[in-house]
C-alpha cells in the first residue's frame, strides 16, 4: 500500500483521518447512493471500497470488521451478477425486483442473525485479539444477512443495515474512526432513505 495512503488527510477531534479511510468512505457513501436506485454500478465501487475498508479496520483491529470486507468484496461479484442477469421465480416474468420476505423467510432471517452473531462473536474472542469481540461479531454477522438481503433485492435489507450501522457507529467511536463514524450516521440515514425509496418501488409496481 503506497505510504501517502497512510497519511492523515485532515483530523476529527484530534484523530486522524487518512486518505485511505476517506476514499473508502466516499466510494462507500456513492455506492449506498446507486443501491437506493438499483443503478448495479454500486457494486464495484462497493468491491473497491471493502479492498480499502480491509486495511482500515485491520489496522484498528477490528478484525471481524475487517474480514468482512473481504467477504464483502467477494459476494459483491455475486450481487452484481444478480443484479444484471437474477432471476425470481416468484414473478411474472422471472425478472428480480423489489420484493418483501415471506413469513417464513423473515423467520429465516431472523434465525440467521441470531446464530451468525454469537458465532462470529466466539470466533473473535478466541482467535483474535479485537476488545469488542460481540460489538464486532453483531455487525459482522448481521452484515453477512444484509448483504444476501441486497443481492437479492429484499426491501427488509434495508432494516438490517439500520441495525448493522447504528452499532457500527458506537464501535467506532469507540475506536476513534471518526470519519468513519460521521460514514455510519450518514448510512443510518440512508438505510432509512433506502427502505422508503424501495417501498414507494414496491408500491408503485403493485398498481
Amino acid at each position: 500500500m503506497p505510504d501517502f495512503l497512510s497519511a492523515p488527510a485532515f483530523f476529527l477531534w484530534g484523530a486522524p483521518a487518512t486518505w485511505l479511510e476517506l476514499i473508502a468512505a466516499v466510494m462507500a457513501l456513492v455506492m449506498v447512493g446507486c443501491n437506493m436506485r438499483e443503478i448495479h454500478w454500486g457494486w464495484p465501487l462497493g468491491i473497491a471500497s471493502s479492498l480499502l475498508y480491509f486495511f482500515v479496520f485491520a489496522k484498528a483491529k477490528i478484525y471481524g470488521d475487517a474480514s468482512l470486507q473481504i467477504f464483502f468484496a467477494v459476494v459483491a461479484f455475486w450481487g452484481w451478477f444478480q443484479w444484471l442477469r437474477g432471476r425470481r421465480n416468484d414473478s411474472d416474468d422471472g425478472a428480480l425486483r423489489i420484493t418483501r420476505l415471506s413469513p417464513r423467510g423473515i423467520a429465516a432471517t431472523l434465525l440467521a442473525c441470531a446464530i451468525a452473531w454469537p458465532l462470529v462473536a466466539l470466533f473473535l474472542r478466541r482467535f483474535t485479539d479485537t476488545d469488542v469481540p460481540w460489538w464486532d461479531g453483531f455487525a459482522t454477522g448481521l452484515s453477512l444477512v444484509g448483504q444476501f438481503l441486497l443481492g437479492r433485492k429484499f426491501i427488509e435489507n434495508w432494516l438490517v443495515w439500520i441495525a448493522v450501522n447504528v452499532v457500527s457507529v458506537g464501535l467506532f467511536v469507540h475506536k476513534g474512526l471518526w470519519l468513519t463514524v460521521a460514514l455510519y450516521a450518514v448510512f443510518t440515514a440512508l438505510s432509512v432513505a433506502g427502505y422508503l425509496a424501495w417501498r414507494r418501488r414496491l408500491l408503485l409496481s403493485t398498481i
